[in-house]
């Protein structure tokens, strides 16, 4: 009986050493694919959130400003044109 003990206590201690290696190797794979993701994401040519955001109020501050120039372009075209026609 007590060889029998043996045999399931070493028979243990493999599942537990295999199971280990197994989890080694999955935290390694883990590691590796994030590793090679964030090489990816960083190949490729992506603005942040800050620039974004930047370039996005500068638009919007742009577009403002053509609808002022507009208007001033509109109320001098108005008066070039009355004070013509009267002429």
């Amino acid at each position: 009986m007590q060889s029998e003990n043996r045999f399931f206590e070493d028979f243990v201690k493999v599942l537990n050493g295999a199971a280990g290696t197994v989890a080694g190797m999955t935290r390694e794979a883990e590691a590796s694919f994030r590793e090679r993701a964030r090489d990816w994401v960083g190949g490729l040519d992506m603005v942040s959130r800050d620039e974004f955001e930047t370039v996005k109020a500068i638009a919007v501050a742009a577009r403002e400003e053509n609808l002022l120039l507009k208007a001033r372009l509109d109320a001098l075209e108005a008066r070039l044109g009355g004070a013509g026609g009267a002429a």
